[in-house]
């Protein structure tokens, strides 16, 4: 297939937030595909707090992207020339495809994809049923493991993971508090998905809130987001709380150590766990999650959003957009019409 592919590449490794000169726009010619190779268009490139992390030097659960190379993202597209029959052209597939253009897949530089079923769309394979819909399944039910009856709280609630996340709990049968960063996201909250409660955190006194909202305490606290939020959670867990970490966005901009946590001994102190845990754990079980995703979704048990931005060009914008807040639910970057739509 002749033309040319336009990608953002790290250029340097930012010391704070992102700005112009962290990524560089390149056009490159696409290239000639060989045997086990398949040529995938992206429709919509994934934006994820732990994008920010993987600019880092150091290392995390995956190697830090490379100086020079393309940036690490899911995507989602179709496939449009192909060497592989496993992967014929016209396939939807979705896979850690970078934020460019085009994708080249099946060869030596490691990049692949999942095929997806035909009828599901693209935006719903990016949200609920996606990576963000799929963390919050095992990040509640496994790690915070919440009992009809019991009080939750959720981070971070009006994004992909969080609002999933809660919407589960409500299905569990417990009376769960959210906290957000608008009023328009505390009434989508409370609102659409069905949250007993949700605090602003910007307005709000989050201590004082909890206070009010969890006077017994809280049982199982779903954190996105770390730092003060976390510790203010920790000073008022009930007695064999779970708190099951799933991000610390408040960190992920900071160069140096990040806020201290100091109500730690609260988990001795009231016998509680707290346990850290990442997709990739789950590997195996992704279709149970999907299928009971799905299922909540299709009974009106599950609601979600998200928020589209366009023009590959506009992808770093897009980053900075989860650390002030801007979006509610899934962040996308479409970067080519959706045939699914």
């Amino acid at each position: 297939m002749k033309g040319t592919n336009r990608a953002l590449r790290l250029a340097q490794r930012p010391d704070a937030r992102i700005d112009d000169s962290t990524f560089e726009l390149v056009e490159e010619p696409l290239p000639e595909l060989v045997d086990g190779e398949y040529l995938v268009r992206n429709v919509y490139l994934s934006v994820d707090p732990t994008q920010r992390v993987w600019i880092r030097e150091e290392e995390s659960y995956l190697p830090p992207v490379g100086i020079g190379d393309v940036m690490r993202a899911g995507a989602i597209g179709e496939v449009v020339e192909s060497r592989n029959p496993a992967f014929p052209a016209g396939s939807v597939v979705t896979g850690l495809l970078g934020w460019q253009e085009f994708a080249r897949c099946g060869g030596s530089d490691g990049l692949g994809g999942n095929v997806i079923p035909p009828g599901m769309s693209m935006r719903q394979t990016m949200g609920v049923l996606g990576a963000t819909g799929i963390t919050a399944y095992f990040g509640m039910l496994e790690v915070g493991r919440p009992q009809a009856g019991e009080t939750v709280v959720v981070s971070g609630a009006a994004g992909a993971t969080g609002s999933v996340a809660a919407q589960i709990a409500k299905i569990q049968g417990c009376r769960v508090v959210g906290i957000a960063g608008s009023d328009d996201k505390c009434d989508w909250l409370t609102g659409e998905c069905g949250l007993d409660a949700a605090i602003n955190y910007k307005t709000e006194d989050i201590g004082a809130r909890l206070d009010e909202l969890c006077p017994d305490g809280i049982d199982v606290f779903f954190d996105n987001v770390g730092g003060a939020t976390l510790d203010a959670v920790l000073a008022r867990i009930a007695v064999g709380a779970r708190v099951a970490l799933c991000g610390a966005i408040s960190a992920y901009n900071e160069a140096g150590l990040p806020a201290p946590i100091y109500f730690y001994a609260n988990l001795v102190i009231k016998r509680a766990s707290m346990q850290g845990f990442l997709l990739l754990d789950y590997l195996e079980r992704f279709p149970e999650a999907v299928i009971q995703l799905a299922t909540w979704e299709a009974e009106g048990r599950i609601t979600w959003r998200d928020q589209i931005v366009e023009g590959l060009e506009n992808a770093p914008r897009a980053l900075n957009m989860l650390f002030s807040g801007e979006n509610t639910g899934k962040l996308l970057v479409q970067v080519a019409p959706d045939p699914t739509s």
